[in-house]
């Protein structure tokens, strides 16, 4: 303790800045604990997770419905009621759906009053939802063989039709099933193996893996088409996200990078139709975008993540930044504490926003003009207000760094003022990422870079039918059928999704 008070400086002044300087780095502690804790056991998303809040509805619903059956045993006039409020609110089955049509008849139709002969005067139809649950079937190919009287030598059959699978036993909407199920359902082979054993089909869960593997090769030109007609539109999403991978040399899982190119110009009603593209990495090096968006020139729409910024640097590109992320980080600040300065930037931000709803669907001009006129005052005054209030905190706190990231990336936050056709943040390609995550938690890891890729590839064009409305299902089938009896590459533009004829499916109707 002596040695610690001889090593203090007798300065008053000095002594003072020591422990402002120590007090602020305390507090920079405070936050990050606080910040970790949050991560730990709070939760994550600013607002509450879509699906969260419909399992707690359903919970209430379950219950409430539980509450009506055991209510109307004991009052059948409620009953009646509820029966005739269900039949009035319940709307038209899918017109599409085939019918199995049911007659009940009266046993007689002798009238029970005067024994003379009832005639028909109407009737009343009643429809419901049946559902037959996925069957497996045996398609059987006969093909005969012919063989000349005359000549020995001759035997003639025909061909034997193109197979995904040569020799194996599967029809390609089968393998599209298995695609579906793995990538847009996110159930891991051997739980698809699980399923069918209890149909009495055995499946080695390699036996599907080999399936998907040459589906996806199958469909790598279908996916780097899709990929380089992104690259010519005039403005893109980027986004990234991890990708666990086996490596087995090590015993253990590597961190690869799915990166999502995506083009969505529904908001401001752009002809061109929405989609994603994803590419595997091994890594989040820089040089890997750069490699991605080779010929790409036009805007693009990125969080902070530096590797765009070399991009930009090389390339004709303009880097729109995201303010979700900058919002984000003021957010998490205000969770944990009295926060006024976050406060204030969380409330400047969300009127912004508000703008964003007013504005949406309409032109690129309409969009424009409206954000000049109450936007950009808005973006003016936060600049200076942040710059001043930046001066006045420790340069160490984590408040500190939520300003310096919006301040450093200022010009890029900005951008959306002067073009219509430029979001306020980066949502619609992170909403292309939750899919990914969603198999990645199911099935844990990748096994090989290989299979990231075939990732990759099947999931660019799941997401890309559900972005369009189409049933992924159908199209895999489709183009994987198409392809396996030799649809030609100049024509490969036909198997892109948005170029598959929609259809009503029950998830379009509901």
């Amino acid at each position: 303790m002596a040695s610690l008070r001889s090593e203090l400086p007798r300065d008053p002044e000095t002594l003072q800045a020591m422990l402002i300087a120590r007090e602020a780095e305390i507090e920079r502690l405070r936050q990050i604990i606080k910040e970790l804790q949050r991560h730990r056991f709070g939760r994550r998303a600013e607002t509450l997770p879509e699906d969260q809040l419909l399992l707690a509805l359903e919970e209430a619903e379950q219950v409430e419905a539980a509450g009506f059956a055991a209510s109307e045993e004991n009052a059948p006039a409620t009953k009646t009621e509820r029966v005739a409020k269900r039949r009035a609110n319940r709307g038209a089955l899918p017109a599409h759906l085939p019918r199995i049509e049911t007659v009940v008849d009266i046993e007689s139709d002798v009238c029970p009053c005067c024994s003379g002969r009832l005639h028909r005067i109407g009737e009343d139809v009643a429809e419901r939802l049946d559902i037959v649950p996925a069957q497996f079937r045996v398609l059987v190919v006969r093909r005969p063989k012919y063989a000349c009287r005359s000549c020995e030598d001759v035997v003639v059959q025909a061909p034997a039709p193109a197979r995904l699978i040569e020799g194996g036993i599967p029809t390609e909407a089968t393998v599209a099933q298995v695609l579906v199920s793995k990538y847009a359902d996110h159930l891991p082979l051997y739980r698809q193996a699980q399923i069918y054993a209890r149909q009495g089909v055995t499946l080695d869960r390699s036996t599907l893996a080999d399936w998907v593997g040459r589906a996806a090769f199958l469909l790598r030109p279908v996916h780097e088409r899709m990929l380089a007609m992104l690259k010519a539109s005039p403005k893109l999403f980027a986004d990234e996200t991890t990708a666990p991978v086996l490596d087995p040399g090590r015993g253990r899982t590597k961190t690869g990078q799915l990166f999502a190119y995506a083009r969505d110009d529904r908001p401001w009603g752009g002809a061109d139709p929405p989609a994603v593209a994803y590419v595997y990495a091994p890594d989040r090096k820089g040089e890997r975008p750069i490699a991605h968006l080779d010929g790409f020139a036009g805007i693009l729409q990125v969080d902070g993540y530096g590797g765009y910024k070399t991009l930009a640097g090389r390339n004709a590109v303009s880097l729109a930044f995201c303010w979700a992320h900058v919002r984000r980080r003021f957010y998490e600040l205000a969770q944990t504490g009295p926060a006024p300065i976050a406060s204030e930037a969380l409330l400047r931000i969300a009127d912004l926003y508000r703008v964003e709803a007013d504005i949406r669907g309409r032109t690129p001009e309409e969009r424009r003009g409206a954000r000049q006129q109450r936007s950009k005052p808005i973006i003016d005054a936060l600049e200076p207000w942040l710059r001043q209030k930046l001066a006045l905190i420790s340069q160490k706190t984590k408040l500190a760094e939520a300003i310096r990231y919006a301040l450093s990336r200022w010009a890029g936050l900005g951008l959306f003022l002067d073009d219509g056709r430029i979001e306020l943040d980066n949502n619609i390609v992170e909403r292309s990422i939750r899919p990914l995550a969603l198999t990645r938690k199911n099935a844990l890891f990748a096994g090989s870079d290989g299979g990231a890729e075939h990732w990759a590839v099947i999931a660019s064009l799941v997401e890309t039918c559900k972005l369009n409305g189409i049933d992924p299902q159908a199209y895999l089938t489709d183009i994987i059928t198409r392809i396996v009896e030799g649809h030609p590459n100049s024509r490969i533009d036909e198997l892109m999704p948005w170029a598959y004829p929609t259809k009503p499916t029950l998830s379009n109707v509901a």
